[in-house]
This record gives C-alpha cells, structure tokens and sequence, in this order.
C-alpha cells in the first residue's frame, strides 16, 4: 500500500488521537479525525476542543534526567505536537512543563483542523471497524482513553475485552487567585534558595492545622461510585481525602510534604499545601495534588480550612470520572493492534498507562507502527532502555493490569562501581546512568529505523 491512498480512522481528539492523527498527515497519511465531544460531553469535560487537559495543567518535569524528561527528549525527536503547542503555552512551573489549559486546546485543534491531510468529523462511534470501512479507510486508531464513550465502551466490552474495563481518576480544584489571603502564604520552589520568582505558592500548617485538616478530609462526604462498583485508582494519582483515609501522616508525606519549602526566617511548616499557576496571569492557582472524591459543598467547605482560603472561592471544583482501559497483555500485540482484528488500533490511556506524556506518547508510538504497515514494512520492536519501549514492555508484560506512569522502575537497571554506591549522591547518579543510556540505545534506535 503506498502512502497516497493510505487513510487512517483515528477515533478521540484527545492526546493521543491528536498525536497520532499529526503524525500520519505529516508523513503524508491522510486522516479522518473523528471526535464526539462537540456532539455531547463527557461529565469531565469542559472545553469543546482538542487535546483537552482534564485533571491538571501540568505535562510534568521537563529534567533530562527524569522519567517524564526522558520521554519528553523521545516525544521531540518523533516531532510531537503536545510538545512543541506546549511549550507555546506553557506557565511558569519551575522545571514541569504546565501550560493554560484553553491556549493548549485552542492551539492543538486550529493545528489539525487546518491541516490538508486532516479531515475533521463530528461523529461519535459505536463500532470503530465498521465506521472504519465507512469512510473507506485502512486501519483504525482508538484513542478514545480515560473518556471512553458508552457505545464505542459496550462494543469493547462485548467483542474485546469481556473483562472488568474501569478505573477511577480525580481531578484537582482550582482557586480563584483574588480570593486567596496572601498574608498567610508565601512563593517558593522546592529546594530552591530564592522566592522571588518562584513558580510555587505555598499555604503552609502547624500541627494542629494539619490533622484538623486530615480529620476533616476523613470525616466529609464523597461521592459515591456508580452503579455499585469498587473505586479503583491509580495509586500514583489518589485522591487527597483517601490518602487521608490510609493514614494521618500519608498527606505529609505525599502531596502535603514540607521537606525544601522552608521559609524566609527558616522555618519548615509541618505541611504544606502547594499551588501552581493555571494561566500565565495568574488569576487562577491549581492545588497540586488535591484531586478528591468530596462533595461540592464538602470541598469548599474542608479546604478553606488551608490557612490562606478563608474566604476561597474556587473557577473548578475537584471530581471522580471512571476511565477506562484495557489488559494489553493478554488482547493486544506490541504494536497496540487487536489480536482480534488487525486492523484495529489503540493508543492513550486506554493502553493502560498514566499520564498526558505517556498517553501522547503511544499515541506517537501507535501512529508509527500503522506508518509502517502502510509502507510495507513490518511493525518495530521498540528497546526497553527507551522510555516508550519501557511504558510498551511494561504493558504487555504486568501480570495484572494496573496503569503506570513513566518512572525509572519500568527501565533496566545499572550497577554502580563501588565508588558511586558510597557517594551521598548515589540515587542521582543512579538516574544519569539510566537516562544517558536510554538516550544512547533511542539515538542509535531512532537513526537506524526512522
């Protein structure tokens, strides 16, 4: 098949899609964009555009030597649109990658829209192989990801999956900026001497704050899950009131850690409540890591106890959404086809990773193996040093299915010497050695294939 009269049904403008469906146009592909939004939301939806960021603005570290760096350096060199729109969006965060939410949207859609190779239609698909053949299109990318609508969920349920297909994510508040008490708070980044021109906001709490806090966060309302079932949540992205429910101290030691936040005087707070800018004006701060399962009225309630929101008033409250994704291993070949039907594809959240740079990320890594198949060539074994080959190893080897976010862990492992095992600075020596390697093999990898 060449190129020319290649054409791809990509299914979900979110991350993932909009990734998959730039990469195909710019190699040529020509693309059918199908996304149902602007037909009927999602709960968790709020903007009518693409790429739309549903929990926080935050795209993560930006550090070379990090796990979301090291993706981010991948991400570039397969020229990501997430990347490239994101940083012309983006808001001070210190070494993350945050951008305004609608700038990002705003930009991604008028990017694909206005793309030859693109066609856009309003269209929400119950059964992805038959609009597939539709529209007269080769192959079918589902990149519908956490926001998985019910048809298109009840023929996954019934001709792929026939397995439990959920989980549940929270999002996070944001804090009208103008009503927050700036005399009780004060600017600082973790770790970082000056204040200055810190991207951070800190609410800071004694002791006595703290488990006033916490008893509070234990004792309030939540909403319920649906339709009987068990709340299942990324244990890297829980909600702050069921991190309270395992224990007191666990805030403390998560999202609410004081440890490099000292103040002017030096004083460390017992914990802090950290804000980041939602917007480059700063009208609007976004409470890292506060995502919550509380009723609206509990919410408001429970947080203007933080020292600072008296008299808070909030532009979103924080909410549950269930998600959905899918036991890769066992329904999936490493190109993220259907073993099923070989022609279908997925890609996003729906792969069972977590995160926007992840869900891009396959998005990118997807969109690359239908190229191929395309060009007659055969689909590509990705190496595991590589920050994408670690998220598709993990994926398709993780007995049982539990979504991951791109960390260290995925990556093999590097001895140190005896001399860099004595060093104080051993655990980030040990990350240099892991992230210089992956960028070696992906170079290598990338000149020999791409």
């Amino acid at each position: 098949m060449n190129i020319e009269n290649g054409k791809v049904l990509v299914i979900g403008a979110g991350l993932a899609g909009s990734e998959a469906a730039n990469y195909l146009a710019k190699n040529g592909v020509r693309v059918v964009l199908a996304e149902s939004k602007t037909i009927k939301k999602n709960p968790s939806q709020k903007l009518s555009t693409f790429a739309e960021l549903v929990c926080t603005n935050s795209l993560k570290s930006k550090n070379p030597h990090s796990g979301h760096g090291l993706l981010k350096t991948e991400m570039r060199a397969l020229n990501s649109l997430v990347l490239e729109i994101g940083e012309m969006t983006a808001v001070p965060a210190g070494d993350a990658l945050a951008v305004n939410r609608e700038d990002f949207s705003n930009a991604i859609t008028q990017n694909l829209k206005e793309n030859d190779l693109i066609e856009v239609i309003e269209k929400e698909a119950s059964d992805p192989l038959e609009l597939m053949k539709e529209l007269e299109c080769d192959y079918v990318i589902v990149a519908t990801g956490p926001l998985t609508t019910t048809p298109l969920e009840q023929w996954i349920l019934k001709n792929i999956s026939k397995d439990d297909f959920y989980f549940y994510d929270a999002i996070a508040p944001v804090v009208d900026a103008d009503s927050l008490d700036y005399s009780k708070l004060y600017f600082k980044d973790r770790h970082k001497e000056e204040s200055e021109s810190a991207d951070y906001l800190n609410a800071p709490m004694n002791e006595e704050q703290y488990y006033n806090f916490v008893e509070e966060l234990v004792k309030a309302e939540k909403v319920p899950a649906q339709n009987f079932e068990e709340y299942k949540f990324f244990e890297a992205c829980l909600p702050i009131d069921l991190m309270a429910e395992r224990g007191k101290e666990t805030p403390r030691f998560s999202c609410m850690k004081p440890i490099g936040l000292k103040r002017e005087d030096g004083s460390e707070p017992y914990a802090v409540v950290q804000l980041r800018k939602e917007n480059l004006l700063g009208s609007a701060y976004n409470l890292v890591g506060f995502q919550t399962r509380l009723k609206y009225p509990e919410q408001i309630r429970v947080l203007r106890m933080i020292p600072g929101f008296e008299e808070a008033s909030f532009t979103h409250l924080g909410s549950v959404h269930r998600n959905s994704f899918l036991n890769s291993r066992k329904l999936l070949n490493a190109d993220l086809s259907s073993k099923e039907f070989p022609k279908l594809h997925f890609a996003g959240q729906i792969t069972g990773v977590e995160g926007y740079t992840e869900s891009a990320s396959m998005g990118l890594y997807v969109a690359s193996q239908v190229l191929r198949k395309i060009q007659g060539k055969d689909s590509l074994n990705w190496p595991v040093e590589t920050g994408i080959g670690a998220l598709i190893n993990y994926i398709m080897t993780v007995p049982k299915p539990s979504p991951s976010s791109i960390n260290f862990g995925l990556l093999p492992t590097i001895k140190l010497n005896k001399e860099q095992r004595k060093s104080r600075d051993r655990k980030k020596i040990k990350k240099q050695l892991v992230s210089d390697k992956a960028a070696e093999v992906f170079n290598e990898f990338y000149e020999r294939n791409f």
